[in-house]
C-alpha cells in the first residue's frame, strides 16, 4: 500500500437509513477523489483499477457512500432518494457491454435526509427520485467496490454556484465521515475531451502536466485559496478545464477534508494527453490509530 500512502510527482498508469455513530465508537473515515477517466475502464482490468481496490480494501467497508459526480449537474441541489438507484448509461458511441453493466447498490433514503439536513443552513436540498447512479458513480465503484453492496447516494452540482460555494458544501458535509460514510468525487483534474489524443504512448501537453501539478501542490499544501480559483493559474486553467463540472467534484472533497488529513495520490498520471487520472486519498491516520 506504499503507492497509497505517499504521495509524489507524476507516476506511470499505476435502503436503510445511516445512524450516527459517536466519535468514540467509529473510526473517521477519509475522503477520496478519483479522477475517472474514460468510462470504458469500467470494462477494463489494468493498474488503474487495481489501485482502486487497493484503496477500497485498505480502509474499512462504509456504512454507505456519499458520491458527487461530475456527470449530475442541475439547477439547484438534489440528493438521491429513492431505495434501489438505477444504473445511468448517460453515454453514447460505446460497445454494447458498456450499456449491459449493472450496478444494482441499494440507496438510503436516511442519508438523503441527513445530507440536505447538514446543507440546509446554506442550500435547499431536493430529494430526487428519478436519477439514479451515473458512469461517473458506478464506473469507479464497479471496481472499488465490485460486490455492490454498500449504500450508495448521489449529490448533484448546482451550476449556478460558485466553486467557493462548491467547497462550503464540502464542508457541511464532513459530519458524515463520522458516521461511517464514505464522501467521494468523481471527476478529472484536466479534462480536455476535445484535445485528446487516443494514441495511449502519447505524452501529455506541457500545460497539462502543469496545471496537474499546480493542483497536486496545492492540495498537498491544503491551499484552499488556489484551488477555489483555480482559473488565476490562467491559461493553462483555461486549457485543462474548459469546462468546471469535471473539477468540481475536487472541491467537495477539499472542503470534507480535515485540516489534520494527509494527502496520497495514486493514481496520479495523465492519459491521452489531456485527461488527468489523479486520485487522491484524504486521511488522518492519527486518527486511524
Amino acid at each position: 500500500m506504499a503507492n497509497i500512502l505517499n504521495g509524489s510527482g507524476l507516476d506511470s498508469p499505476a435502503g436503510s437509513a445511516v445512524s450516527r455513530v459517536p466519535k468514540s465508537r467509529a473510526r473517521r473515515m477519509p475522503v477520496i477523489f478519483f479522477g475517472h477517466g474514460n468510462p470504458i475502464i469500467a470494462l477494463e482490468n489494468n493498474a488503474t483499477t487495481e489501485t482502486w481496490a487497493s484503496i477500497a480494501d485498505h480502509f474499512p467497508k462504509p456504512r454507505a457512500i456519499l458520491c458527487v459526480s461530475a456527470h449530475w449537474c442541475t439547477r439547484g441541489t438534489a440528493v438521491t432518494a429513492m431505495a434501489k438507484p438505477k444504473t445511468i448509461h448517460d453515454f453514447g458511441g460505446y460497445p454494447q457491454a458498456m450499456f449491459d453493466v449493472d450496478y444494482p447498490a441499494p440507496g438510503d433514503p436516511g442519508l438523503a435526509a441527513r445530507v440536505r439536513e447538514l446543507l440546509l443552513p446554506v442550500t435547499n436540498v431536493r430529494l430526487d427520485e428519478n436519477w439514479g447512479l451515473d458512469h461517473g458513480a458506478w464506473s469507479v465503484l464497479i471496481k472499488a467496490y465490485p460486490a455492490a453492496d454498500i449504500p450508495i447516494v448521489q449529490l448533484s452540482l448546482d451550476v449556478a454556484k460558485t466553486p467557493a460555494q462548491h467547497y462550503e458544501i464540502g464542508q457541511r458535509l464532513r459530519p458524515l465521515r463520522d458516521e461511517g460514510v464514505l464522501i467521494i468525487g468523481t471527476g478529472n483534474v484536466v479534462h480536455n475531451r476535445k484535445m485528446l489524443d487516443w494514441n495511449s504512448a502519447a505524452q501529455p501537453y506541457t500545460w497539462a502536466t502543469r496545471f496537474h501539478e499546480f493542483v497536486r501542490q496545492s492540495i498537498v499544501r491544503n491551499d484552499r485559496h488556489g484551488l477555489i480559483n483555480y482559473k488565476d493559474a490562467g491559461p493553462d486553467a483555461e486549457l485543462a478545464v474548459p469546462s468546471p463540472d469535471h473539477y468540481w467534484p475536487l472541491l467537495y472533497a477539499m472542503g470534507a477534508r480535515d485540516d489534520m488529513d494527509e494527502a496520497s495520490f495514486s493514481p496520479n498520471h495523465i492519459e491521452y494527453r489531456s485527461l488527468s487520472m489523479m486520485t487522491v486519498v484524504l486521511n488522518n491516520q492519527a486518527s486511524a490509530a
